[in-house]
């Protein structure tokens, strides 16, 4: 299912405008331009459909993803990301530090880190290849349909979570979750893989 993206559907809050520095992210930069290679986050004329973070610090919900509007193909700088601090949402706020508007999706990133306290790692991305194969895969997969960015598709997604690895969001994408940057990579390339040999 297509939908037209009309930009972030939360409120943020800049608490800083510090562009975010981590080791780490030449690693999400690395995955990002996989991901466009691999048609992982298609391109249109406001971005790539697709997402990717990391958590900073065990214990904590703060994480680095990828900006709003941003072509992952392109060669990424560091204030291609933002850091997220906190977000509230049941009020649609998102608190960041950065120079652009985080991700459209950066609630539900923020809901999977605090559900799962070992995740390191959220990729996010659009792949009608993998959504066609998730019956043949077994891949766990949300009821419905529900649109991006809203708290319909974050609680479709954390009833299902548990423990699971890859999730398909139902006619709209997947989720790779992962103790890693690196991991969270390669779990999505083996299942794009095995999804290739099944079609």
């Amino acid at each position: 299912m297509s939908e037209i993206y009309e930009g972030v559907k939360f409120k943020t809050i800049f608490t800083g405008n510090d562009v975010p520095k981590d080791e780490r992210l030449i690693q999400l930069k690395h995955w990002a331009m996989i991901f466009a290679e691999r048609n992982l986050a298609p391109s249109d004329e406001t971005g790539s459909a697709g997402n990717l973070s990391f958590r900073i610090n065990k214990g904590e919900n703060q994480f680095i993803i990828t900006g709003s509007k941003i072509e992952l193909k392109n060669a990424l700088e560091n204030d291609s990301f933002v850091t997220v601090t906190n977000c509230d949402i049941e009020k649609g706020i998102v608190y960041a530090k950065g120079i652009r508007e985080p991700s459209s999706e950066s609630m539900l990133h923020y809901a999977i880190y605090k559900q799962r306290p070992y995740v390191n790692a959220v990729f996010h991305g659009h792949c009608d290849e993998i959504l066609n194969a998730t019956e043949k895969l077994m891949l766990p997969e949300t009821l419905k349909y529900e649109s991006y960015g809203t708290l319909e598709l974050i609680n479709s997604v954390t009833e299902i979570l548990g423990k699971e690895s890859f999730i398909i969001m139902k006619n709209h994408g997947f989720l790779a979750i992962a103790g890693s940057v690196q991991e969270a990579g390669y779990i999505t390339l083996r299942i794009h893989n095995e999804t290739k040999k099944k079609l």
